[in-house]
């Protein structure tokens, strides 16, 4: 892709999300009902949008990622223990969810090829690993996008900018074996065997060579946070050469998240997500971005977060390159 990258959205961005992405949870933390209200509320902006209903992902391309005994285990629910190991209540309903959500990333990164930026309105389950889940998450929808893109000649190199709140461990794991994707990791809170840590400076993710560690100090603010992103972003493009950039943006960052330690508001996560496709966007590099998180109890300010990345999305990419994603020196 050329530095001169310019995606036109007169059409609309093209952004995936189905109703089958929702099952049913019981009282779980997780508010997967957001899916939905984050599709009525990217269409409530009135901003030119393509609303796609991706296709469910194939065994085929999940066996690329995860091991033949997982995909057995989530379709089938037995053993219990390992269908159930991302902290989810086995169902038929979830084993299909997943199916879809998963889909809609894949579509979501060759769109983007095309269009130069394109989302989907679920997670990139980053937590998990070839053969269980961790944290929510059942497949590693960023990886198993990667490795598609990759064998169907798309690109050669890829990397996944995860700025969740939680370190994305699944990932890491899964590209110890891939050395042509890399990942950057900005996170608030190390994770790691189904427990998070919250002090990162104390207790914190190792570098490898391919995906960078970048803690975010409890407290930090808004500042802080986007000079992080200013001198590790473009230093990760420079490393990776990615011909793609896959960008979970997490809604768990904010202030009031009962996970997170961070003093980050919704125009501070806004200017991030600007920041990261104005990057992006002047090394003409396309984007696929996937929202994550998000525990806040009033879910209208996650499904704020999540909205405000699609917003972020169509300003960047459908208007020249702004001052605020230039590096920092």
């Amino acid at each position: 892709m050329s530095p001169d990258l310019k995606a036109d959205l007169r059409d609309g961005q093209r952004v995936y999300y189905s109703p089958r992405y929702i099952a049913s949870i019981g009282d779980h933390i997780m508010p997967i009902h957001k899916f939905a209200l984050v599709a009525e509320g990217i269409e409530a902006t009135r901003l030119p949008l393509r609303l796609q209903t991706p296709e469910p992902i194939s065994d085929a391309d999940l066996l690329r990622v995860h091991t033949p005994e997982y995909l057995q285990a989530i379709a089938t629910g037995e053993p219990l223990a390992l269908a159930q190991s991302q902290k989810f209540p086995w169902s038929p309903q979830l084993a299909d969810a997943v199916r879809w959500t998963n889909g809609g990333t894949v579509d979501a990164a060759f769109a983007a090829l095309e269009d130069g930026v394109a989302g989907n309105l679920a997670s990139g389950f980053h937590h998990s690993h070839a053969a269980y889940g961790e944290g929510f998450c059942t497949f590693n929808g960023l990886v198993v996008a990667l490795e598609k893109l990759r064998a169907e000649g798309r690109i050669r190199r890829g990397l996944i900018l995860d700025m969740d709140l939680h370190y994305g461990n699944g990932t890491a794991s899964l590209l110890e074996s891939r050395p042509w994707a890399h990942q950057l990791s900005i996170y608030g809170n190390w994770y790691k065997k189904n427990l998070a840590y919250r002090d990162v400076l104390a207790e914190r993710a190792p570098d490898t060579a391919n995906c960078a560690s970048v803690p975010v100090p409890a407290g930090a603010k808004g500042a802080e946070y986007l000079d992080l992103l200013h001198a590790s972003l473009p230093a990760a493009i420079a490393r990776a050469k990615p011909e793609i950039l896959l960008y979970q943006a997490g809604a768990d960052p904010y202030r009031e998240d009962p996970y997170s330690p961070l003093d980050l508001g919704h125009e501070d996560l806004r200017a991030r997500d600007a920041a990261v496709f104005d990057i992006a966007k002047r090394a003409g590099i396309p984007v696929m971005w996937v929202l994550a998180g998000g525990y806040t109890k009033d879910t209208s300010k996650v499904v704020e977060v999540h909205v405000n990345t699609f917003r972020a999305a169509h300003e960047i990419f459908g208007a020249a390159p702004s001052v605020s994603g230039l590096p920092r020196s």
